[in-house]
């Protein structure tokens, strides 16, 4: 009997040890069942059934996502059966792993993301502009917080670190319109004002507006030459250039003229004494257009914009001193220019914002 005793009295004292040391892992069991929970529940609704979203919309999520986890270790390490010197311990290591991983990615990771801060403040290019950078030409598809992807004209997907857009120059087609330009070389046997009717007529079938051509050398065997013209709607960039190098051809085959390369040696029987001195049809009155005033447009216009905001500041300038000096007389019409000059300037300065 006494030894059923101690044998009943034992197994209830190891029941005992057992469930208490289970009630231990209660709270760290449901810990980690609520943190496991809220975490799948959360990347589910946010970033799995949202498949709809690009890369840039799931950066902020992916990074809320990653501080939940943070936050739900630390929960889970809270709970830990253990005493509160080795449960600050651990939390202690799970901050310096955390911070031993931003220290060793911080180079790199928070460099591309205050070069895209940048990006976004200055705004130099948006999704789907024309753009060029180290060699490659393409279409902005994407703009990250750490990298800019463009789509190039082989349809190849090119993702640039947004430190080398931000450090790199970068030639942006402006969406209001596009300069497309061909380069050809013709002979000196035919006038420059032949070759420029042919060409400008070549831009226009091309359909390309405010077209104008320039002569960009006289070389040993042959003059270059190149059409250029305003392209208005530039999403049809490509297919403009291959439609101007059609029309250019069309234009010089249909009018009997030969287009030779810089290498290109045309050698000829002549007579004596003649000299390829090319006739010109007709006398040159008109004035050319110059073609800055197509191809620095925006320039033009900053310069025009600075200069009448120069003018306002200075015209409120003087109002402010003659209402100071008048002892008031006229001064409801001097109030009246101010604010019709502070309008205008607060007009300016909005329009500014906006083109920025």
């Amino acid at each position: 009997m006494d030894t059923e005793k101690l044998s009943g009295t034992a197994r209830t004292s190891l029941m005992d040890t057992v469930f208490s040391a289970f009630l231990d892992f209660v709270p760290l069991l449901i810990a980690i069942g609520l943190v496991l929970s809220t975490l799948i529940t959360l990347h589910y609704l946010f970033l799995a059934k949202q498949s709809h979203l690009t890369s840039e919309q799931k950066l902020p999520r992916q990074v809320g996502m990653l501080v939940l986890t943070i936050i739900g270790a630390v929960v889970i390490a809270m709970t830990l059966p253990v005493s509160e010197s080795t449960r600050n311990q651990v939390i202690a290591l799970i901050g310096v792993l955390i911070s031993g991983v931003i220290a060793f990615s911080s180079t790199t990771m928070v460099g591309n993301l205050m070069a895209g801060i940048v990006l976004r403040v200055n705004r130099p290019f948006r999704v789907g502009d024309f753009i060029k950078v180290e060699g490659y030409s393409g279409r902005v598809t994407e703009m990250g917080l750490l990298d800019v992807e463009i789509q190039t004209e082989s349809r190849e997907l090119i993702a640039f670190a947004n430190t080398l857009m931000v450090n790199s120059p970068v030639s942006v087609t402006r969406a209001s319109g596009a300069i497309v330009s061909v380069d050809i070389s013709l002979g000196y046997d035919i006038h420059h004002s032949v070759i420029e009717k042919h060409l400008l007529a070549a831009a226009e079938n091309a359909k390309l507006t405010e077209p104008f051509v320039q002569v960009m050398g006289l070389g040993d065997f042959s003059v270059s030459y190149r059409i250029s013209g305003l392209l208005t709607e530039v999403k049809s960039l490509l297919s403009a250039r291959s439609r101007l190098h059609k029309a250019v051809l069309d234009a010089l085959h249909d009018s009997n003229i030969e287009i030779v390369s810089p290498s290109f040696m045309n050698q000829r029987p002549q007579t004596d004494g003649l000299k390829m001195i090319a006739k010109s049809p007709r006398q040159i009155t008109k004035e050319e257009a110059s073609p800055e005033d197509v191809i620095f447009d925006k320039a033009e216009q900053a310069e025009q914009k600075e200069k009448s905001k120069e003018t306002l500041l200075q015209m409120i300038a003087d109002i402010d001193a003659r209402l100071a000096e008048n002892d008031g007389k006229n001064s409801d019409e001097l109030k009246q220019k101010k604010a019709t000059a502070e309008a205008s300037l607060a007009a300016l300065v909005k329009m500014k914002a906006e083109e920025g």
